[in-house]
């Protein structure tokens, strides 16, 4: 018997594909939220040349206007290779990464004037060389969404990705001191005396990319449990080996590259990135377990004089007591740096004591690792949490295309890479207070320097790619780089069908 033959129904007209292909790609939100940002950064350098000079200057906005320029020239490139991508997540890293110029340039009106020359040129110093690798990190950035249009590629050569990782890494710590030592941390790669790199900030990136291939494919093995304690599933033994791994890594970075805050970044990211993939929090608890029992033992054996731990036994006694007489001695003294950055934040208060208005260039380090302590005394509390309100907004961002991308690749690398831009600012963040011993890590975004600069961006860049893939709709006509829409799949919505019944 056959049944009369009925029209399949189609599930989107022209009409309708043509609002699919418009669909909220909120790229002209994203424009308008950079400029703002922009105008931020404008009123920021004002605000710094009334204090320092007691007027405005005609040309204050030109600093605002040179880095407003590059982020454009990447607003383009997003709003061509990835239409859909999320619209905050560009201007948030705008806005940090132009009030790091915006600092840095403050920093080097306030030597001039110490010095009695005349006002710096906007390409001189610190801020025109942060400004050139804000150049390059941007071109970086614009590389990868433009060679990487599908991010599940990357899982092609997560093995690959993982070997690189392990060898950047580990590059600083078989080098000789000279090459590759700066305030005791082992982490760079000198070359002379007037340019360095940090090989681990790219290590990272790989690393989340390998990390996520190989617990996509040991989910299920990992996701097991042997027994259950207090209404926690526990892994068996037997699975114990990957943690125990790279637990094991972590501390051999400890000992030879003498940074806590390289081993807690790695170690962490796994952890977390293997807790997303099997949604077991018994590997968060055996994961704190093992990282605070290894710290405290190394603590224990670092009291050995020149032992392989006495570095980090010398900052773990500067945490515990930065004013005692042994520890803070002028510039000579351990604990100097991180006092000056307490007195600098206890001196801003909840307001700050004004852009430029401040005496930031006490601190040490000012324009690094403590970039944030210079910051929160002329900013405030008040400034800070707002900084610390777009940390946590790029994160979220994060974690939300994490969430709505559809693969599971996707969403370990999304989570992955936020998770570790968080862990990041909360390991420099915690050392300048004193909540945890000092790192050698630099805050993203702000600090000077070439090499978080780029790689940071590179991980907005994925971010970007993926948060892409996740708000683009599955219907949705792909458009080319030129933005015409391609051809669009021959599809079978119009055909006549027959149900048979025997």
């Amino acid at each position: 018997m056959t049944a009369p033959a009925v029209p399949a129904p189609t599930p989107a007209s022209t009409g309708e594909m043509s609002r699919i292909r418009q669909w909220k790609t909120r790229r002209n939100a994203e424009l308008g939220l950079l400029a703002f940002a922009m105008v931020l950064v404008a009123v920021f350098s004002a605000t710094v040349e009334a204090n320092q000079y007691d007027k405005i200057n005609a040309n204050f906005w030109v600093p605002a206007a040179l880095i407003g320029g590059l982020f454009l020239g990447l607003h383009i490139v997003v709003r061509f290779t990835a239409p859909y991508a999320d619209p905050v997540l560009l201007p948030a890293v705008a806005l940090i990464n132009g009030i790091g110029v915006a600092f840095l340039r403050r920093l080097d009106i306030a030597r001039a004037i110490a010095r009695d020359l005349p006002e710096p040129g906007f390409f001189a110093e610190t801020s025109g060389r942060q400004l050139a690798w804000t150049l390059m990190s941007l071109v970086l950035a614009a590389v990868l969404l433009t060679v990487v249009r599908d991010h599940k590629i990357i899982s092609r050569y997560a093995y690959t990705l993982g070997l690189i990782g392990i060898v950047l890494m580990m590059i600083p710590a078989v080098l000789p001191g000279k090459y590759s030592e700066v305030n005791g941390a082992k982490i760079w790669i000198k070359f002379g005396s007037a340019f360095s790199i940090q090989p681990g900030e790219f290590a990272k990136i790989a690393l989340v990319s390998f990390f996520a291939y190989y617990l996509v494919r040991k989910r299920e093995v990992l996701s097991l449990a042997s027994r259950r304690v207090l209404g926690i599933d526990f892994p068996r033994g037997r699975d114990l080996g990957p943690v125990l791994t790279v637990w094991l890594f972590s501390v051999l970075v400890l000992v030879f590259e003498k940074d806590l805050g390289t081993a807690l970044l790695y170690f962490g990211l796994f952890v977390v990135t293997l807790y997303v993939a099997t949604e077991r929090s018994s590997w968060l608890i055996i994961g704190l377990l093992l990282f605070f029992g290894g710290v405290y033992v190394a603590y224990l054996l670092g009291s050995v004089v020149g032992g392989p731990f006495a570095n980090f036994y010398d900052r773990a006694a500067v945490w515990l007591d930065p004013f005692a007489q042994s520890n803070y001695e002028r510039e000579s003294g351990s604990s100097y740096q991180l006092v000056q950055g307490l007195f600098g934040l206890g001196t801003g208060g909840l307001f700050g004591t004004g852009p430029g208005a401040g005496s930031p260039s006490k601190v040490p380090e000012v324009r690094n690792d403590f970039i944030f302590a210079g910051l929160g005394e002329e900013i405030g509390l008040f400034g800070l949490i707002a900084l610390l309100v777009l940390y946590l907004l790029i994160v979220e961002r994060g974690l939300h295309a994490a969430l709505a991308v559809r693969d599971s690749f996707g969403k370990l690398v999304a989570g992955g890479l936020a998770f570790t831009l968080g862990l990041q600012v909360f390991v420099i963040l915690g050392g300048i207070t004193g909540l945890i011993p000092l790192t050698g890590q630099t805050t993203p975004f702000l600090s000077a320097g070439g090499s978080s600069l780029m790689a940071n961006w590179m991980l907005v860049a994925m971010l970007l790619r993926i948060s892409d893939a996740a708000r683009r709709p599955q219907n949705a006509v792909p458009e080319r780089a030129g933005g015409a829409p391609k051809k669009a799949p021959t599809q079978l919505h119009g055909a006549m069908t027959e149900v048979i019944k025997p």
